[in-house]
C-alpha cells in the first residue's frame, strides 16, 4: 500500500513539473520588429533614444522583450522586401520611421500595430485618419517638417540679410519632399527669395548637383531630412562645406556633423516615445485609439566651426535664439 502511494506521490510530483515547466516554456516574451532606413551605425543615435524609453518602463532586451532588427541601408527600394519579412515573423508590434517605411510596412500588413518613431505628413499620406484618432494600425510622432518651411527660410534671411537665391536638395519621388518643397517655394515668395529646386536619387548625381547650384549662383541650401539623405548625410555635409555653401536642415545631427544650421523637433523624444506606444500596445491599447504625437519642442543649433571653415559669420541676433552653439 504505501508502495503505491509513494509511486502515486512521485507521478503527481512529475505531472505538477512538467506541466510547470510547459507553461514556463509557451509563456512567450512580445517580439517587436525595428525597421531602419539606414544601417546600424547611422541610426545609432535613434535606436539608443528607443532603447532608453524601453528601459524606463522596464523592459530589456533578451530578458523580457526580443527585438528583430532589419536595415535598408539607404535604399527605399528594399523597403517592401523588409517590411514583408518582418510581418512573416508574426510580431506584436513593428517599430518604424519615415512616411514611405511605414507605407511599406502597411501596405504588407493591416492587423499588425505599427509604432512611428518619428515621421512627416502621416495625415496626407493616408496613414492616419487623424493625429487625435488615427483609426488604424499606425500611430506614433510626425515631424512636421514642412510646417517648418517657413521658419528655416526665415533663419537664414536673418542670418544672410543679403540672400536672395537658395538652393533645395531632396529625394526624387518623396511625395513628402514635394510637399515640403511647396510650403518653402510659398514661403520663399513672400522673403522674395528665389528657389532652386535639386532633386536627387542616387549619390552618383551629388556631385552635378552641388555644381549645379555653383552655377546658379545659389547663396544657402536647404537638404530636406528623409531617409536617403540621412544616410548619405556626411557626404553631402562635406560637398557643402567644399563649395562653401552655407546649409540648413531639419535635425539636429546635421549640425553635429558639419551642417551649418538645424532647425526642427527633437527628434530623440519621438522615438523615446515610441517605447511609450509598444508599452501601451502590448498591455492592449489599439493604434486606432492612440493620437500621434507632435512635437512641442523646437531646437535651433548653429555651427560655429562650419561657419569659421566657409568664412561666414552669423549675427549676434541670430546666435543668441540658438538652444545649441557648436564651436
Amino acid at each position: 500500500m504505501i508502495k503505491k502511494i509513494l509511486v502515486w506521490l512521485l507521478a503527481t510530483v512529475f505531472l505538477v513539473t512538467a506541466s510547470f515547466a510547459e507553461a514556463q516554456q509557451t509563456k512567450k516574451i512580445p517580439r517587436i520588429g525595428f525597421l531602419g532606413s539606414g544601417s546600424p551605425s547611422t541610426q545609432k543615435v535613434s535606436f539608443d533614444a528607443f532603447h532608453q524609453g524601453l528601459r524606463e518602463l522596464g523592459y530589456i532586451e533578451g530578458q523580457n522583450i526580443a527585438i528583430e532588427y532589419r536595415y535598408a541601408e539607404g535604399k527605399q527600394d528594399r523597403f517592401p522586401e523588409l517590411a514583408a519579412e518582418l510581418v512573416r515573423l508574426r510580431l506584436d508590434v513593428i517599430v518604424t520611421s519615415g512616411t514611405q517605411m511605414t507605407l511599406a510596412v502597411k501596405q504588407a500588413s493591416s492587423t499588425i500595430p505599427i509604432v512611428v518613431g518619428g515621421a512627416g505628413d502621416l495625415v496626407g499620406m493616408g496613414l492616419v485618419a487623424s493625429l487625435a484618432r488615427p483609426g488604424g494600425n499606425v500611430t506614433g510622432s510626425t515631424n512636421i517638417d514642412p510646417d517648418l518651411s517657413a521658419k528655416r527660410l526665415e533663419l537664414l534671411k536673418e542670418s544672410f540679410p543679403k540672400l536672395s537665391r537658395v538652393a533645395v536638395l531632396y529625394r526624387e519621388g518623396s511625395r513628402g519632399d514635394d510637399h515640403e518643397l511647396k510650403e518653402t517655394q510659398a514661403a520663399a515668395r513672400t522673403l522674395k527669395i528665389q528657389v532652386q529646386p535639386l532633386a536627387v536619387k542616387d549619390p552618383s548625381q551629388f556631385s552635378d548637383t552641388y555644381a549645379a547650384m555653383k552655377k546658379e549662383r545659389a547663396a544657402a541650401l536647404i537638404i530636406f531630412h528623409g531617409s536617403f539623405t540621412s544616410f548619405h548625410k556626411q557626404q553631402l555635409v562635406e560637398l557643402a562645406a567644399k563649395n562653401r555653401l552655407p546649409t540648413m536642415t531639419g535635425q539636429s545631427d546635421w549640425a553635429d556633423n558639419g551642417a551649418l544650421l538645424s532647425y526642427g523637433p527633437d527628434r530623440l523624444e519621438g522615438w523615446r516615445r515610441a517605447a511609450y506606444f509598444v508599452d501601451k500596445i502590448l498591455k492592449g491599447a489599439k493604434p486606432a485609439d492612440l493620437p500621434v504625437h507632435q512635437p512641442m519642442k523646437f531646437e535651433l543649433i548653429i555651427n560655429l566651426k562650419t561657419a569659421k571653415q566657409i568664412g561666414l559669420t552669423i549675427p549676434p541676433n541670430v546666435l543668441v535664439r540658438a538652444d545649441k552653439v557648436i564651436k
